[in-house]
């Protein structure tokens, strides 16, 4: 009984599920030909769209986070590169303007030197300083031409300014030379005002010099140059040697405390100009006859 029960409803059963079945599929259709025409599905579609978006967003939320992470490290290696890049350049165009910079002062300075050599009437060389004396009371320095250019003992150094010093030691390649400030160097020179003759004398500073012979009554003043007045022989007459800057005359003393700066810049000089003066021009002209 049973048996003939369930027989009897199974046939029944599947031509239900084939009316609901094209029944849903009319209903989908009608749907879609009205929400085709006029939209009318437009809000709920809207709707649903919202109410899926959290889940989309926590579905995805782990892909996106991978992908965040590896474009953070890749754009923080790249960065890192590009900024340890950047300062490599940075370093070289540092190192690169200065090397400019002193390129530029020594233009300058040859500039300089080189005008200077055209007001002086007497044969020059130019001469490079090598190296400077270390100790602080010897101010001596070495130039790199010697005695196969024509360099010999006591020639006279200038500058762009005045006086720098003279050789006193003439090697074959190099030559020692003595500024006018170290405490064993005597220059004859006078006042450029009156022709005053007198001695400066070096006093182991850089930059300042002594007038050990004059005498109270002396006309000298300060702001007075001073020049090389030729004698002595080993510099020509007319070079800037000092300027002075005082004047102390002291009561019952037969010599007056003078001090002066000199004219070029001790120590600051790099190239200097070695002066072959007529008189020694000719002594070489005797000696090569």
């Amino acid at each position: 009984m049973v048996a003939s029960r369930e027989n009897n409803n199974s046939p029944g059963r599947i031509p239900a599920l084939g009316l609901r079945f094209l029944g849903l599929i009319f209903i989908s259709i009608l749907l879609m030909y009205f929400d085709n025409r006029d939209n009318h599905l437009n809000t709920v579609r809207k709707s649903i769209g919202a109410a899926v978006y959290p889940v989309r967003v926590i579905v995805d939320a782990p892909t996106r986070l991978w992908i965040w992470l590896g474009e953070s490290v890749t754009s923080r290696n790249d960065l890192e590169l590009e900024l340890a890049r950047l300062r490599v350049e940075r370093l070289m165009t540092h190192g690169r303007l200065q090397k400019l910079n002193a390129l530029e002062a020594e233009n300058v300075r040859l500039r300089t030197i080189l005008d200077a050599r055209s007001r002086v009437r007497d044969r020059t060389r130019i001469a490079e300083i090598m190296s400077v004396d270390a100790n602080p009371y010897d101010h001596n320095l070495i130039i790199d031409v010697g005695t196969q250019d024509g360099v010999f003992d006591g020639q006279a150094l200038v500058g762009a300014d005045g006086v720098i010093g003279q050789v006193i030691k003439a090697g074959l390649m190099t030559s020692l030379a003595m500024l006018i400030s170290d405490t064993d160097h005597a220059l004859p020179v006078e006042v450029n005002r009156n022709g005053l003759r007198t001695i400066v004398v070096g006093t182991g500073t850089i930059d300042s010099l002594e007038l050990p012979f004059v005498v109270n009554n002396a006309d000298i003043h300060v702001g007075d140059l001073l020049v090389t007045s030729g004698f002595g022989g080993a510099f020509p007459a007319g070079y800037p040697v000092a300027v002075i800057n005082s004047v102390t005359r002291i009561p019952r003393e037969p010599y007056a405390k003078v001090t002066a700066i000199p004219a070029a810049s001790l120590g600051q000089v790099r190239e200097v100009l070695l002066v072959f003066s007529s008189t020694d021009q000719d002594e070489e002209a005797t000696e090569d006859e």
